[in-house]
């Protein structure tokens, strides 16, 4: 990767790119550091670091700290991340979605209107929940002066929602004038800005006397550095289904004979379904701290079920193994990949074509699936397991299964992305 960034910079066009790029990735970080005004950022930093990796610290983690330093892009991309799957999933179930989802760039451009409209729906939703969570802990000291606190409350909401989608605008800027998907390197840099901002809490302890630490930490970049090793071994590796198609005559000329394969990834559904899984189990801890926040219930829950628990981890992994093997029907339908390769007038060989191709692609799918989903429930354990029994919950926080691979895939996404631009560019000088 590094040797593909050094000859990036080489190539005029490319290394404008990336200067835009972290020129805009610049913008979106300066703006996790603006307080919204009539917000007690003591306050908010305190309550999200009780959440003890609940919703709320999971969506700090993910906007770099945003969230605990009260900025005014606090929401970061995950109205957009929440948004884009209700609508995948819907087009799914919703004919006149499945219907646009196939038809190419027109419909893709009307399901990417309604992402925006569901990104901001659940921005308003989510700065509703963010105001009201933490207004009775004396969040909101008051915009204007003797206004209700109602007012303030609005101003607030109004200044998340406009900061959520802003940064969304910010991705989208990115994806048009930098390199890779922009909104998947806000993500990148929100994660590794939390880690570093952890690690230095970790080294300024160690600094102060605690020696012990130094060999905790040493301990925790040698588990991370493997950890990443297995996310990248197993994130690339693939399934190759060969096909082969048959020969047509066509007047006197010959076409097809050609021979080719279905990639199936074993990890095909990446990180959706920890965060499938993870959103199911927090969802109730966030309505509960919303409405009933010094109830027994929420107290319950939150020690019981809370991300720390032993019963959080177990239920967890098990939802991970669900959703595996759910979101891998949608994206993968066997069915359909046997009818298109009937169609085109090929087989795979061994296999007849239609129902006994669609079987054995159905068989070979789901123990591809039952692999990936085991290595998601290994990773979703490790920083449970490793990391918290290494000195202290904040490593935890640096690293979530999340946020490794996050980071892993839009690091390889980056670097492809970087490889085709090289290419490209290659090509066209050698046709000049």
């Amino acid at each position: 990767m590094f040797k593909t960034i050094k000859e990036a910079f080489k190539i005029k066009e490319v290394r404008i790119k990336i200067w835009i790029t972290l020129a805009l990735l610049l913008v979106y970080r300066i703006g996790c550091w603006i307080p919204v005004p009539g917000i007690d950022v003591s306050v908010f930093q305190s309550a999200v670091a009780s959440d003890n990796g609940g919703f709320f610290s999971l969506l700090s983690s993910i906007s770099g700290g945003a969230l605990s330093n009260g900025a005014i892009l606090a929401l970061g991309v995950a109205p957009y991340i929440n948004a884009s799957i209700i609508i995948q999933l819907l087009s799914y179930v919703v004919p006149s979605l499945e219907r646009l989802s196939k038809e190419g760039d027109a419909g893709r451009q009307k399901i990417n209107f309604y992402t925006r409209i569901a990104a901001l729906i659940m921005s308003i939703a989510q700065a509703v929940g963010i105001v009201l969570a933490f207004s009775n802990q004396g969040l909101l000291n008051g915009i204007i002066a003797g206004a209700p606190i109602w007012i303030t409350g609005a101003v607030v909401v109004l200044i998340l929602v406009a900061g959520g989608m802003f940064t969304l605008w910010l991705g989208e800027k990115i994806s048009d004038l930098g390199i890779a998907n922009g909104l998947s390197l806000i993500i990148f840099v929100g994660i590794l800005s939390t880690a570093g901002n952890s690690i230095l809490t970790y080294i300024r302890n160690i600094a102060n006397g605690n020696l012990v630490g130094a060999w905790s930490l040493l301990a925790f970049f040698i588990a991370v550095i493997l950890v990443f090793g297995l996310i990248v071994f197993v994130d690339l590796a693939e399934r190759r289904i060969p096909v082969q198609y048959a020969n047509q005559i066509r007047g006197r000329k010959m076409y097809g004979g050609q021979s080719t394969n279905i990639p199936l990834k074993i990890n095909g559904g990446g990180v959706m379904p920890i965060i499938f899984a993870s959103a199911i189990l927090t969802f109730p801890q966030l309505i509960m701290s919303i409405f009933w926040p010094n109830s027994s219930a929420y107290k319950w829950y939150a020690t019981y079920l809370g991300s720390t628990s032993w019963i959080y981890i177990v239920i967890s992994s098990l939802l991970i193994l669900a959703f595996a093997f759910f979101y891998a029907q949608l994206t993968f339908n066997p069915d359909e990949v046997s009818k298109n390769i009937q169609q085109n007038g090929g087989f795979i060989p061994g296999y007849r074509p239609g129902k006994p191709t669609a079987d054995y692609l159905r068989k070979i799918s789901r123990r591809i699936t039952l692999f990936g989903a085991i290595f998601l429930a290994i990773v979703n354990l490790i920083p449970s397991l490793i990391f918290k029994s290494i000195e202290g919950y904040i490593l935890v926080n640096a690293f979530s299964a999340t946020g490794m691979l996050i980071v892993v895939s839009v690091a390889i996404e980056l670097n492809q992305s970087l490889e085709n631009q090289l290419l490209t560019r290659t090509y066209k000088g050698f046709l000049k």
